[in-house]
């Protein structure tokens, strides 16, 4: 049993919030989305300016990203056990407050590596935040309210990479990097307030014993695949070392699938991949979400390096992605609900996976009337799959399984955007080689975007494997072709 007193805080209470309060508690839950998408927009914008700084290549600052990600992945699996252990209320506080402490720190670093530890300790925060506050909503709002929930929490959290760019823009060029994470700390104190005053203490009464043996060889795991992919081909460290990487992550992979099975609670609860809706949407969502998590790395970088233009400028273009997924999201709710979510899934992300290759097409002499419709549709179409995938995954998992659900999704979700980080890193190195160019060029910047929209658009013809009436509680859509 859990060593506090829990009747406060039920382990599933019903849906008894009423509409207004169920759009507060998730307004609130945006508010730390928020934080983290703002950080998130900033510090990409202002990469080559602290890569200047640093006197480090400014491909390499791609570790600033990782990092963070990074750290999301290895800590998200304690996050479902820490909730039903302390609270939804404790630890959503916490991890606001631990975010907010590591963004000062980044914002004092004076070298790459004590930036990357900063972003570290950020990541510890953050990997807490969304599946914690995902969980709130999911055990406060039955399933066919979950589609204007998730909408309700991605609006606000939406305006962070709108504002971002060319907030971030305009600190670099007119002011000081380091002021960039400072803009969290006044966001976090609201979070924690907000937070601490509306958010229902909900717990389970015996989550069991914290399984620190499965934490550490996950974070192994998690940790070698993903410093695998950061140094692989890119001559960073010596073929051992990546080979060394590589068998860390099977052995611990590996140990950790033999512990799991043997858990009666297992961190991470793969059992729930034979659900199809959230298998699928996971293996589909991962797909989509590599060639996603790359942009806010690529769109910065080439604007800047390959066009040219400041860090303001630079801001100015690429928030009109999330402009455009802004504008979308009340239509949302009616699009599901017209075509149902396998038809959705399918023709949207063809279209999102097509729309992310025209960035190859992008040059200097392109007019920015252009450059912003083309950014606007694309965010309007990933906007829709986001929502869609976030909510279809949860459509058919007992609200009993609803904390390991979100454990295992937003670990699997952090794990896929920063893949596509490392992989465009890459392609952007070995063309660089093969040119023999000090700095990234236009062309440089268009393979890369190729490479990651080709592994992107592999999810639309996942989604067919949905069944065809998945998530038809949430969406309302009656099965009808239209």
């Amino acid at each position: 049993m859990s060593g506090s007193s829990t009747s406060d805080a039920p382990a599933h209470p019903p849906a008894l919030l009423t509409p207004g309060r169920q759009r507060l508690v998730a307004v609130i839950v945006a508010c730390a989305l928020f934080m983290q998408n703002l950080d998130g927009t900033v510090i990409a914008t202002a990469l080559p300016a602290m890569a200047r700084t640093f006197h480090a290549d400014p491909v390499h600052m791609n570790v600033a990203l990782t990092s963070y990600l990074f750290a999301l992945a290895v800590f998200i699996p304690a996050s479902g056990w820490m909730a039903d252990r302390f609270g939804t209320r404790q630890v959503f506080r916490a991890a606001i407050a631990v975010f907010t402490l590591g963004s000062v720190l980044c914002g004092r670093a004076d070298s790459l590596g004590l930036l990357v530890a900063a972003r570290i300790v950020q990541g510890m925060g953050g990997a807490m935040m969304l599946p914690v506050g995902r969980l709130v909503l999911l055990r406060s709002v039955p399933k066919d309210r979950l589609i204007g929930a998730m909408a309700w929490v991605t609006m606000p959290a939406l305006v962070g990479p709108v504002i971002g760019p060319p907030v971030g823009g305009f600190i670099v060029t007119y002011l000081s990097w380091n002021w960039i994470f400072d803009i969290n700390l006044p966001i976090g104190i609201a979070g924690f307030t907000l937070v601490s005053l509306f958010i229902v203490d909900m717990r389970e009464p015996d989550p069991g014993r914290f399984d620190f043996a499965g934490l550490i060889l996950s974070g192994l795991a998690l940790g070698g695949f993903m410093a695998m992919l950061e140094v692989a081909g890119r001559d960073l460290v010596p073929a051992w070392a990546v080979l060394a990487m590589a068998l860390t992550t099977l052995v611990a992979g590996t140990a950790y699938a033999l512990r799991a099975r043997r858990q009666a609670r297992a961190l991470l609860d793969f059992s729930l991949m034979r659900l199809p809706t959230f298998a699928i949407s996971v293996l589909a969502g991962s797909l989509f979400r590599v060639g996603i998590g790359a942009v806010p790395f690529l769109l910065p970088m080439m604007i800047q390096l390959g066009f040219g233009r400041s860090a303001a400028q630079s801001g100015m273009i690429t928030f009109a992605s999330a402009l455009g997924a802004i504008g979308v999201k009340p239509a949302t709710q009616w699009v599901l609900r017209r075509f149902g979510f396998r038809r959705v899934l399918t023709l949207n992300g063809v279209a999102c996976a097509v729309g992310l290759a025209c960035c190859a097409a992008f040059r200097p002499g392109w007019p920015m009337a252009a450059l912003y419709a083309v950014l606007m549709l694309n965010g309007v179409l990933r906007s829709i799959q986001f929502t869609a995938y976030n909510a279809v995954a949860y459509a058919d998992v007992p609200r009993a399984r609803m904390s390991a659900a979100t454990t295992l999704y937003s670990m699997l979700q952090q794990v896929s955007l920063t893949i596509g980080i490392p992989i465009s890193a890459g392609v952007l190195q070995l063309a660089r080689d093969g040119t023999r160019h000090a700095l990234p060029v236009t062309a440089d910047f268009a393979l890369a975007f190729l490479v990651v929209a080709a592994i992107s658009g592999l999810a639309g013809p996942v989604s067919l494997l949905l069944p065809r009436n998945a998530g038809q509680e949430m969406s309302g859509w009656n099965g009808a072709d239209r």
